[in-house]
């Protein structure tokens, strides 16, 4: 057993909901963190592909309210080694070559930086407004637009493929490495077993572990290429190893799929990913709204039951159809009445009552399944909407 304990502490970040909850700070399967000033990363371990708040567009800064910083005890050097040892018996159990875990796992060294940025990920310590101007800026949303039209073919193939709108497919690739132009660096094998030998989120973090070396042992990847963000994610969608594992795809049938260099695996990768979480091309994702004081006072009374596995969802509110919410007091953010359609959402106020408020649809849970962070989710939301589908 571990001598070190780290201290747990609660981010000083305001209310994600009406409800009450605040964000949790618990990755998903797999984004880039903080690479630089354009895009933002990780989710809930259950179903993202990326690890965490996603950070190559937005870049650290300190939290919001003063919030206290966790204490980080220095790895013990014999218990490291010690974990190492119980992960290759392991993987060799699982049935991975002996030569992989000897490659892989030799010379591995503990990361302290990495713990430092998994305790300070940008979509727990920046307001919603300041996260999301530091990735919709005209520059990203110029930049995107042309490489809309560059590839206004492949996008529409993809569309058509997993039922995903471009414009959303574009905006998480912009926001996961700025279209492509952030290169995550970090060995991949070192991030994830720093980050599963850290109690934190040990359990997660090791089940990538052996993901990434399931991918070494299948040839998908060789080790010195093996590279990714401090959590561990992966290619230009970045994708965690188990999310590769799942839903990464070979668009153009060459026997590869190449989330790194290839643009049809990157877009259909992206696009299957929302597909599999219930994307619907029939809809959007929601719109900013105004509620009134009194429906303000009572939002607790609508909170949502249950437990999704992304926290963020359980933050929202329990959907209700349009009808409903106008009924309540819910206008578009002119002060005009909701589309008459049958249609259902729930509310998120990404920084509590005082800020903006979003009625959101299935789509936008999809898109929290890819990241489970509303300051993510709604980036993203809105950056498609500038974006446009051409």
């Amino acid at each position: 057993m571990r001598s070190w304990r780290l201290a747990v502490v609660l981010l000083g970040f305001g209310l994600v909901v009406a409800c009450g909850w605040r964000p949790s700070g618990q990755p998903r399967e797999g984004s880039a963190a903080t690479q630089s000033a354009a895009a933002a990363t990780p989710t809930t371990p259950a179903a993202s592909p990326v690890a965490s708040p996603t950070a190559a567009a937005v870049s650290a800064a300190p939290a919001q309210g003063g919030a206290a910083t966790e204490a980080i005890t220095p790895f013990n050097r014999a218990e490291f080694e010690a974990f190492l040892t119980e992960v290759r018996s392991e993987a060799l159990q699982k049935g991975i070559k002996p030569d992989v875990v000897r490659t892989a796992l030799t010379g591995v060294e503990p990361i302290m930086r990495i713990i430092e940025r998994d305790r300070n990920q940008a979509e727990f310590k920046l307001s919603f407004a300041t996260y999301r101007d530091r990735v919709i800026t005209p520059a990203n949303v110029q930049r995107g637009q042309k490489l809309r039209d560059d590839n206004q073919a492949l996008l529409r193939q993809v569309s058509q493929r997993y039922g995903v709108q471009p414009r959303f497919v574009l905006a998480i690739w912009g926001i996961e490495t700025r279209y492509g132009a952030v290169k995550a660096d970090v060995p991949l094998v070192h991030s994830l077993a720093t980050l599963a030998f850290d109690r934190r989120r040990s359990s997660y973090f090791r089940n990538e572990l052996f993901a990434a070396l399931t991918m070494l042992d299948r040839g998908f990847i060789d080790f010195p290429t093996m590279k990714g963000s401090w959590a561990g994610a992966m290619g230009q969608p970045q994708f965690m190893p188990t999310s590769y594992l799942a839903y990464a795809e070979d668009f153009d049938g060459d026997g590869k799929r190449d989330i790194w260099t290839n643009t049809g695996d990157v877009f259909a990768s992206i696009g299957n990913y929302l597909g599999k979480h219930g994307w619907n091309t029939a809809q959007t994702w929601g719109r900013e709204v105004r509620i009134s004081a009194d429906l303000q006072k009572r939002l607790g009374e609508f909170a949502r039951e249950g437990r999704s596995g992304c926290r963020a969802i359980d933050q929202m509110t329990r959907d209700m159809s349009l009808e409903d919410w106008s009924r309540l007091g819910v206008r578009r953010a002119d002060g005009g009445e909701l589309p008459k359609v049958q249609q259902s959402g729930a509310l998120v106020q990404p920084d509590g009552a005082g800020g903006p408020t979003f009625l959101v649809y299935g789509n936008y849970r999809s898109i929290l399944r890819y990241n489970c962070a509303h300051h993510y989710a709604l980036t993203v939301s809105l950056l498609a909407d500038r974006l446009g589908d051409g």
